[in-house]
């Protein structure tokens, strides 16, 4: 139930399907003082040993829609919500297309794509809240998102996201800027929602590992952040370094810091590095997280030592 395939085991487990199920799980741990760890599609986890309490594997599923909005409920298949909102003649998720994960998952980590974040559709997410003992709804405003961050994400154990509101549109939507897209898309005068949706799959698809064939989480680090001066000495000393303005700092690749120190295609034992994509960590089978953590850390020591940047690990570490 992870897609990088480690291996662990849960002292309790239960599948929810409704609020009412959520709710009795979570008060069933409250009254033993068991931890609890909320698992969607498991795409956003890594396994470093058993989990000793309770998993609520979120399995809510609803589609409505209200308006220029859908809402969908925690444990639907996020891909699958994309292409509902095409089918229905929406724009605004497309360039979103084949995230791994579940809806509920998409506002923890802010997740984003090809120049779109979750925070520009205006989610509302309803949430069971621990601390009040209510279900309530939680604004862009409140969940203060950031780059792959959230309140959901710095809170973890005190909201269970039961379903996600989006705010989406009936106009054709804009050309992506990105060029692999653009070449994808280059035969196409005015590209529809679902055109962009299905270039957007076929360049994932050259660039990620299928989770079912070869363990991974898709990207494992964030691209780092950096303040602009440190980003000139860097391009300074770097010129091919790719760099991308980003709310008044400077986004760095991840990807590429990763594959200049040589790890692209590495090995150790196990786990390595995807050849096709410096940023994708993969399971080769009969690993454990602990091993995939140690390629992690070395990864990062040798960035952080080359270009004095530091790697942060975009999925949950358990």
């Amino acid at each position: 139930m992870n897609t990088l395939g480690l291996p662990a085991r849960a002292r309790y487990f239960c599948t929810v399907t409704c609020d009412a199920d959520a709710v009795e799980a979570l008060g069933w741990a409250a009254e033993r003082d068991l931890a609890v760890l909320v698992l969607g599609g498991g795409s956003n986890c890594v396994f470093t040993g058993d989990v000793d309490g309770l998993v609520i594997h979120m399995g809510i599923q609803q589609r409505s829609i209200q308006g220029d909005r859908i809402e969908f409920g925690a444990g639907e298949n996020w891909d699958a919500a994309v292409r509902f909102s095409i089918d229905q003649g929406f724009s605004g998720l497309e360039c979103l297309a084949l995230i791994p994960g579940s809806v509920g998952a998409a506002p923890v980590q802010n997740i984003g794509a090809y120049g779109v974040e979750l925070c520009q559709l205006a989610p509302r997410v309803r949430v069971w809240d621990r601390h009040a003992q209510q279900s309530r709804w939680i604004d862009s405003a409140e969940a203060e998102y950031g780059y792959r961050d959230s309140l959901f994400k710095r809170d973890i154990g005190r909201f269970l996201i039961l379903s996600v509101s989006l705010k989406l549109s009936r106009q054709a939507p804009d050309l992506p800027s990105y060029p692999d897209l653009q070449a994808e898309l280059s035969a196409l005068a005015a590209p529809s929602a679902r055109d962009i949706a299905d270039a957007v799959t076929r360049v994932r698809r050259r660039k990620l590992p299928d989770p079912a064939v070869l363990g991974n989480a898709g990207s494992f680090f964030k691209n780092p952040i950096v303040v602009i001066g440190v980003a000139r000495e860097l391009k300074a000393q770097y010129p091919e370094m790719p760099q991308f303005p980003h709310q008044g700092e400077v986004k760095l690749s991840a990807g590429w810091l990763i594959d200049q120190c040589g790890f692209k295609g590495a090995v150790r034992g196990s786990v390595g590095v995807s050849p096709a994509h410096a940023l994708v960590l993969v399971h080769h089978g009969g690993g454990t997280g602990q091993d995939l953590m140690a390629l992690a850390r070395e990864i990062q020591r040798s960035v952080f030592e080359r270009y004095g940047v530091q790697l942060e690990p975009e999925p949950r570490v358990i």
